[in-house]
């Protein structure tokens, strides 16, 4: 039997200056069926100094959080060093190998997207996202920066209200954490 796929998230980071931002909306969905709308995506880890976002199953995702925790502590809190311990194992590890997830970590020097094949993407410019809205969130976060907005949390709260109105897995019960 085929299993109806959750489709969820999206999970807009902003970066201006020192000032960094990362948001989530609340929804999960199976099919066409919203199962959650308050659903908490984002969190800080080290003291409070870095942010991350997942998309993708949950308890997976979870599981890499965790270990990703434990990297950053073994780490000293350097989000780059940790990231990449973290997908060599996620890539490398029988078990980990086969987790759903895709994360987005940040810090106040730092943006990366990790994925379950080893890959560690520095986003290019100051706004980035993960998930199932995430191009209509980073068109509409981009857009705002090059308009002059200059606070993160601003940047992440509209562009994901926006996103809100045309991505069917996004709602706009919002998470939002900031540093700097």
């Amino acid at each position: 039997m085929k299993q109806t796929p959750i489709r969820s998230t999206t999970i807009l980071g902003v970066r201006l200056g020192r000032k960094v931002a990362l948001g989530g909306d609340g929804q999960v969905t199976m099919g066409e069926m919203q199962l959650k709308s308050r659903a908490v995506k984002v969190r800080a880890f080290g003291d409070g100094q870095v942010l991350g976002g997942f998309a993708g199953a949950v308890a997976d995702a979870l599981t890499l959080f965790e270990k990703f925790e434990v990297k950053l502590e073994e780490y000293n809190q350097n989000l780059q060093r940790a990231a990449v311990e973290l997908a060599k194992d996620w890539r490398t590890d029988k078990y980990l190998r086969e987790l759903d997830a895709l994360l987005a970590l940040m810090d106040t020097k730092h943006s990366y997207i990790l994925s379950g094949s080893g890959d560690i993407i520095d986003p290019e410019d100051s706004v980035f996202a993960i998930g199932s809205g995430s191009g209509y969130a980073m068109a509409a976060g981009r857009a705002l920066v090059r308009v002059g907005e200059k606070d993160p949390k601003q940047v992440v709260q509209t562009a994901m209200e926006i996103t809100a109105d045309i991505c069917i897995y996004t709602n706009d019960q919002i998470t939002i954490l900031e540093l700097g």
